[in-house]
């Protein structure tokens, strides 16, 4: 059987930050990072969007404002970004502050997803020369913790201490394996919404501040704005049974390609269940399926024309006239996002919308596009034993998975968290 100091599942920015953290202080140390996909993974390669200030991607239940602070002078020092500039801030404050909605004054980077990519290679590369082994394509399948034992679909992996951070995608995997090795966990919480697609012309904020975040109330807000050459892509996942189903999500390239004048972000909508409490990765999948069943399959689009108008939105009538662009996700099945999102949620959204139109007239031209589903699977809270995110004895769970973040530097920073507790000997 194979021995290694350091066990790392996911090749993510949790991931990553731990490993680069562990080889820096501690060279001699055997690490290996596995991870089920054929190529590193993670929120680095959509669209490579980084923030840099408190509280974006850091939950509240697991990290002060001076912890972040903390973690993020070290990301930043790590990864030296090039941050955006802003302008015009204070214009776009004053009119939310009016109608109570607040816009987020946060230090961004952006790379775009072929930047992202690079990126990516870049620090494969440097972790390789720094002596970490990685095998891609290979997947965690079960964990014996107390042996300190993980088991892939190829061989059995013996380790002194084990990081796991599968990211959104390893949320079911990472609740099987808190299952099996008996950590105790809550999974109450779910962010559901939609992705916008308009003009820039109609959302003209984006030339000011590349990724502006605005807070309304009902635990609604913007979330992960993309512009220039921005697109809209669908996710897949899929549940214990097999059963498929999808989300939307954005990306956008760098300013290597040709702007196609359109933006995307998405409007979410926390849920939080409480008695009797449901598992929110079970409601999650559960409005995934429903949306695929109507839309056939795929994610369904509409556009706000049709919305106000209460019809639902047919392909041959998906453009022309004042429905001036074509979609670029054109797979997503045109239809009425009101037969399968739930009406306390849409009117959450909706209320948001309107709101931000205010703030930003013209969002609400009736060629903008409304896709759905938007669900982000980072809701799994596990019982820490301690500050590193230490679940059990050689046992860490970092990451968005983990619901230790929400986004490339606040994951990277929990990885650190993680990497601090295992050079101490927590």
């Amino acid at each position: 059987m194979e021995r290694y100091d350091v066990v790392i599942v996911g090749s993510g920015p949790a991931g990553l930050g731990a490993a680069f953290e562990l080889l820096a202080r501690r060279p001699a140390s055997s690490i290996l990072v596995l991870d089920k996909n054929e190529f590193s993974s993670g929120g680095l390669r959509n669209d490579c969007k980084m923030n840099f200030t408190w509280p974006i991607g850091f939950p509240e239940h697991c990290w002060t404002e001076a912890q972040a602070a903390s973690y993020l002078a070290r990301v930043e020092a790590f990864l030296e970004p090039s941050i955006l500039p802003k302008r015009n801030l204070d214009v776009y404050g004053r009119r939310a502050e009016k109608i109570g909605v607040r816009l987020l004054e946060i230090r961004q980077a952006h790379l775009g997803t072929d930047g992202g990519l690079e990126l990516i290679k870049r620090l494969v590369a440097r972790l390789a020369a720094l002596g970490a082994a990685l095998s891609l394509g290979e997947r965690a399948l079960s964990l014996d913790a107390s042996a300190r034992v993980l088991t892939t679909e190829k061989r059995e992996l013996a380790y002194g201490n084990l990081v796991v951070a599968p990211g959104r995608g390893g949320f079911d995997f990472l609740r099987e394996l808190m299952t099996e090795a008996g950590v105790e966990y809550r999974d109450n919480v779910v962010d559901v919404g939609l992705r916008i697609e308009t003009r820039q012309e109609h959302y003209p904020i984006v030339r000011d501040y590349y990724d502006p975040k605005f807070l309304f109330p009902k635990k609604t807000r913007t979330f992960c704005t993309n512009s220039g050459a921005a697109h809209v892509v669908q996710e897949r996942y899929e549940g214990p049974e097999g059963e498929l189903w999808y989300s939307v999500n954005g990306h956008a390239w760098s300013g290597s390609r040709p702007a196609n004048g359109l933006v995307n972000f998405a409007m979410l909508k926390t849920v939080t269940l409480t008695e009797p409490l449901a598992s929110g990765q079970d409601y999650a999948r559960m409005l995934g399926r429903q949306a695929a069943l109507l839309g056939g399959g795929k994610p369904i689009m509409q556009r706000v024309g049709d919305f106000r108008l209460g019809k639902r939105s047919f392909r041959e009538s998906f453009s022309g006239d004042l429905y001036d662009f074509e979609p670029t996700l054109p797979s997503a099945t045109p239809g009425d996002i009101g037969l399968c999102a739930p009406a306390k949620v849409m009117r959450a959204l909706w209320s948001a919308m309107k709101s931000l139109d205010t703030v930003v007239p013209g969002l609400l031209h009736p060629s903008t596009i409304m896709y759905y589903p938007e669900i982000k699977l980072y809701a799994n809270r596990p019982a820490f034993q301690d500050e590193h995110f230490r679940a059990l004895p050689g046992l860490y769970l970092v990451g968005d998975g983990a619901g230790t973040s929400r986004g490339i530097t606040a994951a990277w920073a929990a990885g650190l968290r993680a990497a601090d507790g295992i050079l101490a000997g927590s």
